[in-house]
């Protein structure tokens, strides 16, 4: 018997005995039914997440990047509040989470950063944020406290094992060292430890920095970069397909996927699903379960929210 059936005859009993408790007016069989249907709810939901999450790859480790859009400060400063956000997100999930690299800003913020965050399902969750993400705000950079509208991007891929198998040619592969950035501490930044991969022809960029040895950091960075080539290639049969050119739209890079507004009113929505919290101060803390939800709902279905986003203008 399968999940779906034992549901079912869950139901069915629980229906049954429903009917008894009115036809003999029991009262303590209408509190059993009371007491039973929280229960069934619950794996109706657990069973219903499990079809949502049933992608060849949803059950993988996950590889998160943020990349601040253009606008300076301000846009960096955006891209860590979103690595932030993205982080306690994970880590609130049960996932757990290991920083590979950050570019910090010139005066405050990131330029990027990269973490991974392993458990069960982490890439079929955390796929739900890939694509852009705007801020509305009055800027606590400007002298004049105008109202600023900042992009960052979330790129996420799953983190491939050594069930796949993923060729580079050594003549395609760049590998540069240099010296680590950041705080850190005693002899972090004494030795060119840190390294960064450059794979040609499609000019796919990956850096580490987070161990003291260069050679931990490049087996680190190869392993990320294998996962992009794998997600790339994925992505290329995608396209192939024609039934997935409804939610395909949904995750290209340049789409803007959720607006986060602090001011004139505080609002996020996600343009995809239609979403909508009034509560963006717990979002940015992590909370974004019912947002991760809906995507799967509406990936699931293919029943997508229409509209642009002048209403958050």
């Amino acid at each position: 018997m399968n999940l779906f059936q034992a549901n079912q005859r869950a139901f069915d009993d629980l229906n049954t005995l429903y009917e008894l408790s009115q036809e003999m007016k029991d009262e303590s069989s209408l509190e059993e039914v009371a007491q039973g249907l929280p229960t069934l709810a619950q794996k109706i939901e657990d069973l219903e997440l499990q079809k949502m999450l049933s992608g060849e790859q949803d059950n993988m480790n996950a590889i998160v990047t943020i990349n601040s859009g253009a606008g300076g400060t301000e846009s960096q400063d955006w891209a860590q509040m979103l690595f932030r956000m993205l982080l306690r997100y994970a880590q609130a999930a049960g996932y757990k989470t290991e920083i590979m690299d950050v570019s910090e800003g010139e005066t405050a913020g990131i330029k990027s950063a990269v973490f991974t965050a392993s458990g069960t399902n982490a890439f079929g969750y955390l796929k739900a944020e890939i694509g852009v993400h705007r801020l509305v705000r009055i800027s606590p950079y400007d002298s004049n406290a105008r109202r600023h509208t900042s992009f960052a991007s979330v790129f996420v891929t799953p983190e491939i094992d050594d069930d796949f198998e993923v060729v580079i040619n050594p003549d395609d592969l760049r590998v540069d060292v240099y010296r680590s950035g950041g705080k850190g501490g005693q002899g972090v930044n004494t030795t060119d430890s840190a390294v960064r991969l450059t794979h040609y022809p499609p000019g796919i960029v990956v850096a580490c920095q987070q161990e003291r040895s260069q050679i931990k950091n490049k087996a680190l960075a190869m392993k990320v970069l294998k996962s992009r080539i794998y997600e790339r290639h994925l992505e290329d049969e995608r396209k192939k397909q024609a039934d997935v050119e409804a939610s395909k739209k949904a995750v290209e890079w340049g789409s803007q996927i959720r607006s986060y507004v602090l001011h004139p009113y505080k609002m996020v929505k996600d343009h995809r699903t239609g979403h909508v919290s009034n509560q963006p101060d717990k979002v940015l803390d992590g909370e974004l379960e019912p947002f991760i939800k809906s995507y799967l709902k509406c990936a699931l279905t293919g029943q997508w929210a229409r509209g642009g986003t002048d209403d958050l203008d």
